[in-house]
């Protein structure tokens, strides 16, 4: 876990890196097709769900829930990322709707900084990454150019 400063310019500006943020999304795919089928199953988005603590907490403390409330949840957001409701998601159709939550999340958190404790590896951690590198890299060209 990392604690970071993160705003909705930074997630916007990553995503709209089209090579950065596919190839993230490719990584994050693979790591969640446990079967290496080439899709996601309900069985393996739930996993990842359940990891990333969906339903559990609510503002960091855990929340009991019942358990069918969760199953309507999770089933949810299953058919949210299955665009032709075949029952699997391909990495297209996770892209899409990975791209429109993230773009969301950005503008919800506006342009206003805040500071954020980020999971190791996570799709918002590689945004703040991207633009520390970005960053970086304007900083060596103004440099190159001023000499």
């Amino acid at each position: 876990m990392s604690v970071e400063i993160i705003d909705g310019t930074t997630i916007a500006n990553f995503v709209e890196d089209e090579e950065a943020f596919s190839a993230s999304v490719n990584d994050l795919f693979a790591q969640l097709d446990a079967d290496k089928d080439g899709f996601l199953s309900y069985k393996e988005m739930v996993k990842e769900l359940q990891r990333l603590r969906v339903m559990e907490t609510h503002f960091g403390v855990d929340v009991k829930r019942e358990p069918e409330e969760v199953a309507r949840v999770y089933e949810s957001l299953f058919v949210q990322f299955d665009h032709d409701m075949n029952g699997r998601i391909d990495k297209n159709e996770f892209k899409k709707e990975t791209k429109k939550m993230l773009l969301a999340m950005a503008n919800g958190l506006g342009s206003l900084p805040i500071q954020m404790a980020l999971e190791h590896d996570s799709l918002l951690l590689k945004a703040v990454k991207h633009e520390y590198s970005y960053g970086a890299s304007a900083n060596d060209n103004l440099l190159a150019n001023a000499a």
